[in-house]
């Protein structure tokens, strides 16, 4: 049995699928154009990274010759010359010194953060405000600020020259962003599973270990991560305290590479430069997805 519809309705009926095609057809549109924009804005924002990967490629001639990313020749010189370096260490010799850095100063801002940021967070003791007030109070001072201070205490202490200067501040938790980070972190997660592990007869160390740090993983994760990109990125740190040419990370041999001549060899120093990039780059895009949930569950207070 079939339904004839009158005119009015028929009429109806097709201006309003008419109607929904429209407005799917714009749709798509709009969509499509955001996507451009997007792509363009994207694409205008990684050129300078786009255009040291593919200047890496070129001769010492060419940068200057073609503004385009894309090498006319393309050529490993820099990568070869770059690595072996002007000083009888080669350019993985830096590298090896900047994980003597990175890692002893990542674990130990992960380890002295969390305990202080658990103290903070979940106990109470005599002069909690005042600490975290003082605690919070150097998020505020600029580094340039404690230099000075810094610099002839690590002098007296006769560790000039040595990694310690770089390694012991974060081990003790010296960077306050990352405590304050990871007390908003907890105090969006629920007392409930620590309170039950607590009545089953764990300690305050167990249940940190066992139950806070599992909850606690996208949080210590983004912590390392920034600390990883924030050390690879140091400059003037190293260049304060370490005076041994042997002992220079990479940030500092790539400063090498303009001392030497006053005719820069920029390929080299463009293709020490994209290596460099690369360890902080991999990290980043391996812990995205931890870097994120970490960043936006610790500004949620529960």
């Amino acid at each position: 049995m079939t339904t004839t519809l009158s005119p009015d309705a028929a009429a109806a009926l097709e201006e309003a699928n008419a109607h929904n095609a429209r407005t799917r057809r714009n749709q798509k549109i709009s969509a499509v154009i955001r996507y451009v924009i997007l792509a363009i804005v994207g694409f205008i924002m990684l050129y300078p990274l786009i255009w040291l990967v593919g200047a890496s490629f070129k001769t010492n001639a060419e940068i200057f010759a073609s503004p385009g990313f894309i090498p006319q020749s393309p050529t490993t010189e820099g990568y070869e010359r770059g690595w072996d370096t002007s000083t009888r260490w080669n350019f993985g010799h830096f590298f090896l010194n900047t994980l003597w850095i990175l890692i002893p100063k990542t674990i130990g801002t992960a380890i002295s953060a969390t305990l202080v940021a658990y103290g903070f967070a979940r106990f109470d003791f005599p002069g909690k405000k005042i600490l975290f007030v003082t605690v919070i109070a150097t998020l505020l001072l600029p580094n340039v600020v404690t230099r000075i201070p810094q610099y002839l205490l690590f002098r007296d202490l006769g560790w000039l020259d040595t990694y310690l200067p770089l390694w012991v501040p974060s081990a003790l938790a010296g960077d306050a962003f990352f405590v304050f980070m990871l007390i908003q972190f907890l105090r969006a997660i629920p007392r409930d599973m620590e309170e039950a592990a607590r009545v089953d007869g764990a300690n305050t160390i167990q249940t940190l270990i066992f139950i806070v740090i599992p909850l606690l993983a996208p949080a210590i994760i983004s912590v390392c991560l920034f600390q990883f990109m924030w050390t690879m990125n140091d400059f003037l740190g190293p260049l304060i305290y370490i005076s041994s040419v042997e002992k220079y990370p990479v940030s500092l041999a790539l400063r090498l590479s303009l001392d030497v001549t006053e005719a820069f060899q920029w390929n080299q120093v463009l293709a020490m430069s994209a290596l460099t990039l690369a360890p902080s780059l991999i990290v980043f895009f391996v812990a995205q997805r931890y870097f994120i949930e970490g960043i936006s569950t610790g500004g949620v207070k529960g």
